[in-house]
């Protein structure tokens, strides 16, 4: 491929100066190809640019449904986070569970750290992740993640101790954590850009698939073997199970299946996740990083359906070329020969002391600290107990009602599909704000009359319950998603990789508070748990109307007028500036980064093209 790629280049020129001359009386959109103008510096050409209608999302997947179909399988990592999310509620109420660990089933602390563990190693994992992503790749880190997964959900599935059952959330979280932060990057990398926001959302949407599914098998599995261990005996307190109580003669007459087949079913997904990805295309930009420009173009051509001889593929690679040339160059200029841990450590130093950087981030993480405060994972991981606490007494019907939120939390996600890019995302975030405190408002007012009188009324719990639902209505169309989509928006290129993995470890840091603190705050102030979440909910109102920028329909440039600082702007230029270097050396066969193991060193070459610039 090395060999010919002058020839491609010369024709990729020839193709460009034909359609140059049809394009000048065309008003179809245009996209651009960098050139030189006759100062030396660059400029977009309108007689060198390549007529490429915009197309929508359905246009671009129907001439290469490839690359749906890779993005949705990558995204079975969600789904694994999505599923464990939701398969742990169902569990610590099954009374078969609670005979064969009581303390957990009993003690609300000791039920928070269970559900918790998982959510703090997923935390550690998506910091571990980046250094393990960049040297090995995102393929391969990925089934190095679902080998580690497969390994924690068998102790899960095999618990016969508290010790074994709490080592496998623990290994379970690091992978999953891991996951939550490879594949939303290569999901990224592999798509073409006119979808690559359609399937930040995807990723949303694969975790509500995992929930739903998960909420479903918990209520099957709770009928193996009968819903009650006992169920001719009669609680001791007359309302709720008891494993050191009510205990009869013989085991318990719900099979240990009831929680061990939920638990045992994610091996599933991820071995199809982890064998699959062994077929799956590496990233093009992950190899012209490694310097397999030759493997990287190959990759492209995969990914795209095109031929290497395609103008389009040229350009594109010549795109990513000049990004990972931008980024070593930064690197350089910043922060010289430092590597590995040094590296990291002075990249994250300088995004805190840089106004602007700190800014972003600060808004990225206070958006997925307000997602968790607001409450949903309380929910979700939760779901049963507050559905029993709400009148339905029974775990069945405790878990049907969870089902059938698992339903609505689903379907409404694809209103955020709809409307993202046509309404905008403040107008969401403020409607799901007022929206989720108006439903929690009126959650707790009714816990909170029935809870210093009689039992709660039949009609009054069903209330409830559809008060709840509503909440995951305005959830789910609102921060659910844009959680995830804001961060990756308002980040420059040179900071982008670094400011998601503070954000993202920002949501899993507060998951992991939410599932230690709720059990406790529903066992002891109970109707205040729901104002608790509330205030958290006005507060969110109130941050998106005066902090929160709008990123619809805004390039990445533009998004530094939101932030008073022109760091996008002075990015793209040098980014352009190199890409019209690589160009002008690419059509004269003059440049070439050797592939792993050549003796040209990559810094050699990168001053070589940067002294040419300036």
């Amino acid at each position: 491929m090395e060999q010919d790629r002058s020839p491609l280049l010369k024709d990729l020129s020839l193709q460009n100066a034909a359609v140059s001359s049809a394009a000048s009386s065309s008003s179809r959109p245009t996209r651009s190809v960098i050139s030189r103008n006759s100062y030396g510096t660059t400029a977009k050409s309108a007689t060198d640019s390549l007529v490429i209608p915009k197309r929508s999302v359905f246009t671009v997947v129907k001439e290469n449904p490839f690359v749906l179909g890779v993005a949705c399988f990558s995204s079975l990592g969600g789904l694994l986070f999505g599923y464990d999310q939701g398969v742990i509620s169902g569990i610590v109420t099954m009374e078969s569970f609670g005979a064969r660990f009581p303390r957990i089933y009993m003690n609300s602390d000791y039920k928070g750290w269970f559900v918790s563990t998982f959510l703090l190693c997923a935390w550690f994992g998506s910091l571990l992740n980046g250094q393990i992503t960049d040297r090995m790749g995102r393929k391969h880190s990925m089934i190095v993640a679902v080998v580690i997964f497969i390994l924690g959900t068998s102790l899960q599935t095999a618990g016969i101790s508290v010790s074994m059952i709490f080592a496998g959330r623990a290994v379970a979280g690091l992978s999953v954590g891991m996951l939550t932060m490879v594949v939303p990057l290569y999901m990224a990398e592999i798509s073409p850009a006119e979808i690559r926001g359609s399937l930040v959302v995807l990723q949303q949407l694969s975790i509500t698939i995992g929930i739903l599914i998960a909420f479903w098998i918990d209520y099957a599995s709770n009928y193996i073997g009968g819903t009650r261990c006992y169920p001719d005996q009669p609680y001791a307190n007359g309302v709720s199970f008891n494993p050191y109580t009510d205990i009869g003669d013989g085991p318990c007459r719900q099979s240990s299946a009831a929680w061990r087949v939920p638990f045992g079913l994610q091996l599933f997904p991820a071995l199809m996740l982890g064998i699959g990805m062994f077929f799956m295309p590496y990233s093009p930009r992950w190899l012209v990083m490694r310097g397999r420009d030759s493997e990287a173009r190959e990759a492209l051509c995969r990914i795209r359906r095109r031929s290497d001889a395609d103008p389009l593929i040229i350009e594109e690679y010549i795109h990513i070329k000049a990004e990972v040339l931008f980024e070593d160059s930064r690197h350089q200029e910043k922060f010289g020969s430092a590597s590995g841990m040094a590296l990291e450590w002075k990249e994250y130093r300088d995004i805190f002391s840089n106004p602007s950087s700190f800014r972003r981030v600060f808004i990225g993480s206070a958006v997925m600290f307000f997602q968790q405060f607001m409450g949903c994972n309380a929910i979700i991981y939760y779901a049963p107990t507050i559905f029993a606490q709400l009148g339905l007494n029974s775990n069945a019907n405790s878990l049907l009602a969870t089902g059938v939120y698992g339903i609505i939390n689903c379907l409404a996600t694809f209103i955020a599909l709809a409307l993202i890019d046509k309404i905008g995302r403040r107008i969401l975030l403020m409607a799901g704000a007022l929206g989720t405190m108006v439903s929690l408002i009126a959650v707790a007012g009714i816990v909170g009359y029935y809870n210093t009188s009689l039992p709660m009324h039949r009609s009054a719990g069903w209330l409830s319950v559809a008060f709840i639902y509503f909440y995951d209505v305005n959830f789910a169309y609102s921060w659910a998603p844009i959680g995830w989509v804001l961060p990756s928006e308002i980040f420059p290129l040179a900071i982008r990789s670094k400011g998601m993995s503070i954000t993202t470890s920002a949501t899993w840091m507060c998951n992991f508070i939410i599932g230690l603190i709720s059990p406790r705050m529903l066992e002891t102030i109970t109707y205040g748990t729901y104002i608790f979440f509330a205030v958290f909910c006005l507060f969110a109102f109130f941050f998106t109307l005066f902090v929160v920028p709008e990123t619809r329909g805004r390039s990445l440039e533009d998004m530094d007028l939101a932030f008073n600082d022109d760091t996008a702007h002075e990015d793209k230029r040098r980014i352009d500036i190199i890409s019209s270097t690589l160009e002008n050396t690419l059509l004269g066969d003059e440049f070439s980064r050797p592939d792993e193991g050549s003796s040209t060193p990559h810094s050699e070459i990168m001053e070589l093209q940067f002294r040419e610039v300036s």
